[in-house]
């Protein structure tokens, strides 16, 4: 009998122990999956080097856009600095150990920082990617950025004052050649406006306008990629290059009646869209991402588009009749200093530009961009959008040079803000732009 209590104590006590250890175990369990849970929501700040200052503020409402629909990420726009490159700013960063989570860059930057940034490749977004949208940017079969925006530039027109001039509805089609751009040109001047304003930055001068030069000397990209390749090696002689001479005509056109003549470097991008969008001059060598500065002025109820800018008076010459677009800006995402958390919350937020309906609103409708995805069904609102979708759709595309060198539109666009003023002539800015490519690596 005293055996069996005893033994009986022993399983009681025994089963108490089991008890007590499986309630610990299931204590445990709890604390740790909700460590587990707070640790998923907890709070993560990431920044985003943004290199395209005329969307600053659609950034930022962006922004708080996407933390009201994450509470717990909170993105902050960090602007490159005016007249520094965004390679410049983001080597900066870098250089004092405090880089941004993403860094939007130029497409020739990519590879400089392809060691110090994510790979890409399996991302969700790059099956909806458009064709050759990501080719510049893989290496190795590696793919490491985000296509960010599709952009071509031209002269953008204000239809209302081009209509005045013509004495009835304008037609971009009649403007094939230099010499019925000049043409045009004297009639907007006859009606007492000016004809059109030139903007001296040099990122505008160096990278877009001078970029025509390279681009236009043939449809076949290879063609192109050769010319540059020759170019470094010494072997082109620019002052003879009939695209280069021909682009040059158009801009000494530009030059005899820019608004801006008597003092043609003290202008400001600002200027450009208050101009235009007045209607106290007919057109601006730009780009559509402009849209959203012209229509903060726009008096001409939404009436531009684009012009091609002429290079020969034979329309059947290529570049007469094609505007220069590309995908020009990427999102990279560093990997030297970002967390992994930090590096998830930069992927939800790529994921809500391209699959969420507000990101693909801030996308086309705020920051008026082409999308880079075949996903996105919304039509660009703005009429410059819309004019470069319809060149895009009709095939007369000249692509854009976006992989020129980090220091090309600063160090050209100096050369070409000297030809503006007349520092230098044809010859002197030939020879500037052959000995800036000879020293190419």
């Amino acid at each position: 009998m005293k055996r069996e209590q005893r033994w009986m104590k022993l399983s009681v006590l025994s089963l108490i122990m089991m008890l007590i250890l499986s309630a610990c175990g299931s204590k445990a369990a709890t604390e740790s999956n909700s460590a587990s849970e707070g640790s998923s929501s907890e709070s993560v700040k990431i920044t985003l080097l943004n290199s395209k200052s005329e969307i600053n503020s659609q950034l930022e409402q962006a922004a708080k856009d996407f933390h009201a629909e994450n509470p717990n990420i909170t993105l902050e726009i960090v602007p490159v600095g005016s007249g520094q490159s965004p390679f410049e700013k983001a080597s900066a960063l870098y250089a004092s150990g405090s880089p941004t989570t993403m860094m939007m860059l130029d497409t020739g930057d990519v590879e400089k920082f392809k060691d110090r940034v994510l790979d890409l490749t399996s991302e969700s977004w790059m099956k909806d990617a458009v064709d050759n949208s990501t080719a510049a940017t893989t290496f190795d079969g590696k793919n490491y950025a985000f296509p960010f925006s599709i952009e071509g530039y031209g002269f953008i027109y204000n239809q209302n004052v081009l209509d005045q001039a013509v004495g009835g509805t304008f037609d971009p089609k009649s403007v094939q050649t230099t010499a019925q751009l000049d043409e045009l040109f004297q009639k907007i001047a006859a009606t007492g406006k000016s004809p059109l304003i030139v903007s001296p930055m040099d990122w505008s001068l160096g990278a877009h306008y001078l970029g025509l030069a390279y681009g236009g000397q043939s449809p076949d990209r290879a063609k192109v990629d050769q010319f540059i390749t020759d170019l470094k090696a010494g072997q082109v002689d620019l002052a003879s290059n009939a695209v280069f001479n021909g682009l040059l005509d158009t801009f000494d056109l530009m030059k005899t009646y820019n608004i801006d003549k008597a003092s043609p470097l003290s202008g400001t991008y600002e200027r450009g869209p208050e101009v235009l969008g007045k209607g106290e001059v007919g057109i601006w060598f730009q780009g559509n991402w402009a849209w959203p500065q012209i229509s903060s002025f726009d008096t001409a109820d939404g009436k531009y588009g684009f012009l091609p800018v002429p290079v020969s008076n034979n329309p059947d010459d290529f570049g007469n009749t094609q505007i220069s677009a590309a995908v020009s800006k990427r999102i990279l995402l560093d990997k030297e200093k970002s967390t992994p958390a930090q590096q998830e919350a930069a992927k939800k937020f790529l994921d809500w530009i391209v699959y969420n309906e507000k990101g693909q609103d801030f996308l086309v409708n705020q920051a008026s961009i082409i999308p880079a995805f075949s996903n996105i069904t919304l039509e660009p609102t703005g009429p410059l959008g819309k004019s470069i979708s319809e060149y895009i759709k009709a095939g007369k595309i000249e692509e854009s040079m976006s992989t020129l060198p980090a220091d090309h539109w600063s160090k050209l666009g100096a050369s070409m803000q000297k030809y503006l003023a007349d520092v230098i002539d044809r010859a002197g800015l030939a020879s500037e732009i052959q000995a800036y490519w000879s020293n190419v690596k």
